[in-house]
């Protein structure tokens, strides 16, 4: 967005929220929001005749392991007719619920499962938060930054036992030996 579509989509925010903490950036605008207040804050920003920020393009999670709340959600607002985007961001500490939007979006079914799936936060409410990518029984969050890049198991289907296997995965260390060449 241009400088002055931030100026004023900030004071249509401050206007509507006024004690919203916003951010703004070159090319965006983030607002903070506490979980509790989550609910409310989207509705407010989908419905108010000022905002209209009627799409939910993407939500998503980052992983910051040495903070005191490790996570931080992150929902991609659009206003379509406004042609404005907003980011909105929340720092939840691991273990927490937070409130489901899936009433407010419906697409937000399939992101908060995918959320859920890939940096284990729990959304209360959801109507059928279950893995999508993974294996049922998984307790692992592959984009949590102490996952191993490898993975834990290996996952493949057996021929001769006809369906699929799973193995813990087997690394063989590399010798470390300089290579030598034999020199005629």
């Amino acid at each position: 967005m241009i400088r002055e579509d931030l100026e004023q989509l900030e004071a249509r925010l401050l206007k509507v929220f006024s004690e919203a903490k916003l951010e703004r950036t070159l090319d965006h605008m983030v607002m903070w929001v506490e979980p509790d207040r989550l609910v409310e804050t989207m509705t407010r920003l989908r419905d108010d005749d000022a905002l209209n920020f009627k799409q939910m393009m993407d939500l998503t999670a980052v992983h910051y392991p040495k903070r005191e709340a490790p996570l931080e959600i992150v929902y991609q607002l659009l206003s379509v007719y406004r042609n404005q985007r907003l980011r909105v961001k929340m720092a939840v500490p691991d273990g927490a619920m937070i409130p489901t939007v899936t009433g407010i979006w419906s697409c937000a079914n399939w992101y908060e499962r995918e959320t859920y799936e890939m940096f284990g936060v729990l959304f209360k409410g959801h109507p059928d938060l279950r893995r999508l990518l993974t294996e049922y029984d998984s307790e692992d969050y592959p984009l949590r930054k102490e996952f191993p890049l490898c993975g834990h198991y290996d996952v493949f289907y057996d021929e001769k036992q006809r369906r699929v296997v799973r193995k813990p995965v087997e690394l063989p260390r590399e010798s470390r030996e300089p290579y030598s060449r034999k020199r005629a």
